[in-house]
């Protein structure tokens, strides 16, 4: 671990206040704003302390049990909207795959490779504002044969979407849609201004009325303050969301967010052990660029995280997944099965 020797060394009345916000928590109570900002404060020779704290948590909630993603980019580039942080928005210059929702036999396929390296979850991705009719008909055809033949929970990620869209979904089996906030409402007009933060939030709602899990997260590193990154992690609990995936920027050459590049293994590290704090039942992802932020310190993530994707991302490579298995065997971790049993 990479250690800023010049931050005030660690004490025992440090590592005895997080293990109090642990007894906080596991005692029912939340934690303030204020705390919550204090962990992303921590000075680095602080966050091992901060994991301990943040392990008995989520070993109350998740014991030693790791879920599998497995993502499935259906349709790729041609967006519209003009997310700053996304190398498929309209402003995009990344060279990225643009092509229309794939066939039926593509998204099988992929559906098979998903089962057999063990992932629990597809999540099948349009690059969309949001759904049109006929990607709409296609994931409920596509939906049913895909649970029948392999017994996967199913996420989908289609964009904004109506309160008819989202009980067409239910309809079809989907199990949970992702829709993630991304940063707080403050923030959220630095990153995107084709559509807004209460956009996002409409459409969870949706899903959430149809009776649907929300899946919903956010991306550390796009110039946010802890401020930020704290209210979102609220927000996501006000919201009752039950899956958070967690990404750090992955600042892609074309897109305006290119030169971002502020984030240290530790301040990934102390943004997941505060997002456990603040959501301790909640399912919690290691998402995209991890690999490329958290680096050999990625196994110290599950101490507080208790869910992973496996392969690659939307328009980024993933690490090997024999990798991922290995991490979570060698952390005395296992991989379990689906939270979607309902």
């Amino acid at each position: 671990m990479s250690l800023n020797l010049e931050s005030e060394p660690l004490s025992r009345v440090a590592a005895d206040r997080y293990q109090e916000m642990a007894d906080q928590v596991l005692g029912g109570e939340s934690l303030t704003r204020e705390q919550a900002i204090s962990i992303l404060d921590a000075p680095d020779l602080d966050v091992l302390s901060i994991l301990s704290a943040g392990f008995r948590i989520r070993h109350q909630h998740f014991g030693k049990s790791v879920q599998l993603y497995f993502l499935m980019s259906a349709k790729s580039g041609l967006c519209p909207e003009d997310c700053h942080y996304c190398s498929q928005s309209k402003i995009s210059e990344a060279p990225v795959p643009k092509y229309n929702i794939l066939k039926r036999d593509d998204l099988m396929e992929a559906a098979r490779i998903a089962s057999e390296r063990g992932a629990k979850t597809y999540c099948l991705v349009i690059s969309a504002r949001g759904p049109n009719e006929r990607e709409l008909n296609a994931v409920e055809q596509i939906v049913p044969e895909i649970k029948d033949k392999y017994g996967l929970d199913i996420c989908a990620c289609l964009g904004l979407l109506s309160k008819e869209q989202a009980d067409r979904l239910k309809a079809c089996g989907v199990d949970r849609v992702n829709h993630n906030l991304n940063t707080s409402e403050d923030h959220y007009a630095d990153i995107c201004t084709t559509h807004t933060y209460a956009d996002r939030v409409q459409t969870l709602q949706h899903v959430k009325d149809a009776g649907m899990e929300m899946c919903s997260g956010g991306i550390i590193g796009m110039g946010e303050k802890h401020e930020d990154i704290v209210s979102m992690a609220f927000d996501l609990r006000d919201l009752g969301v039950q899956s958070i995936p967690l990404n750090f920027l992955n600042a892609i050459e074309g897109t305006p967010l290119q030169t971002k590049d502020e984030l240290t293994a530790n301040d990934c590290l102390r943004a997941l052990a505060m997002f456990r704090f603040v959501n301790p039942d909640r399912e919690l992802r290691i998402s995209g660029g991890r690999e490329i932020h958290l680096r050999s310190l990625q196994p110290l993530g599950l101490y507080v995280a208790n869910s992973l994707f496996v392969g690659d991302y939307l328009t980024t490579k993933g690490q090997a997944p024999q990798e991922d298995y290995d991490m979570i065997r060698d952390m005395g971790f296992e991989v379990t099965e689906s939270a979607c049993d309902s």
